[in-house]
Formats: structure tokens, C-alpha cells, sequence
């Protein structure tokens, strides 16, 4: 699973014209799912987006990221994305092999947003499988690439 975390003022995602979704300051998430992801990455990554310290504490002296979109009681825009999972090594055309299939990849996306609804913060989506137009106003600029294969063993 990828994840491309982003620290926002403001984001917000359009289908045809239309805003389907919205917020304020906190995290944008775009979001991929990839061939062998299940219910453990979804799991990890929820917490890891709840819980990584993005946010500077405004009531110190310094500037030093100490608080999470938790801490700051934030909002948080999901979008599908598996394009993150295109692989452009060979040829001249991405390779989409390692992205789940459609079918698979709205069940853990889903599981992904319901998950994060737990977290009684507002919440956010664009929608699955559609075009849509982002409007991201990054705020720093923050942006990472959080990662967790199927594969390897994380404890954190």
C-alpha cells in the first residue's frame, strides 16, 4: 500500500464540475492500493496517517513537527490513486501490474475510509474509479510517501 501524504490549508476534489469533497487544515491522502495488500497494510496505515507528527506545536518557541492530524483535531481528504503503482521502468507506458485489481482495491480502499472515520475526524473522499480534478493547497510544502508492502515485517 502507498500512501502520498500531504499537509494542507486546504484540499478539495471535483467530479465533473462538481465538489464531492472538502476541507480545511489537515491531510490530503492519495491513496494506492497494490496486488497484495490486505487487511494488515490497510491497518498499519491508518495508524501511521493518524499518528505521524506533521504539525508544528503552536504554542512553543520552536517550529518542530510535534503534533498529528489527532492532536490538532484536523480533517482529512481520501483519494484513490492507483496510479501509484505504475511502474515506467520499461517502455514508454506505465505498467499498472502491481496495482489491485478495481474490484479489490474499493473493498480495502473502503475498509482504508471507514477505518479513519473511527477516528471521529472529519472525513472526506473523492470517488472511486473517477476522474477527478484536485485542488491541493500544501501547506509547507509537506508531502511523503508513506509505504507498507505486503511482504515485509513492521512492527512500528
Amino acid at each position: 500500500m502507498r500512501v502520498i501524504i500531504q499537509r494542507v490549508n486546504f484540499s478539495q476534489v471535483k467530479v465533473n464540475g462538481k465538489i464531492v469533497g472538502k476541507i480545511g487544515k489537515g491531510l490530503n491522502l492519495l491513496v494506492g492500493i497494490a496486488t497484495t495488500d490486505t487487511e494488515v497494510e490497510i491497518d498499519w496505515m491508518v495508524r501511521k496517517c493518524l499518528e505521524i507528527r506533521l504539525f508544528p506545536d503552536l504554542g512553543s518557541n520552536n517550529n518542530r513537527w510535534e503534533k498529528s492530524v489527532k492532536d490538532i483535531n484536523g480533517e482529512l481528504l481520501i483519494i484513490s490513486q492507483f496510479t501509484l503503482y505504475g511502474d515506467c521502468r520499461k517502455g514508454r507506458r506505465p505498467s499498472f501490474d502491481n496495482a489491485a485489481s478495481p474490484e479489490v482495491a474499493k473493498q480495502l480502499y473502503q475498509l482504508f475510509v471507514d477505518r479513519l472515520k473511527l477516528s471521529c475526524l472529519k472525513v472526506e473522499t473523492g470517488i472511486f474509479g473517477a476522474m477527478m480534478e484536485v485542488e491541493i493547497d500544501n501547506d509547507g510544502p509537506v508531502t511523503l510517501l508513506l509505504e507498507r508492502e505486503a511482504t515485509s515485517i513492521i512492527n512500528n
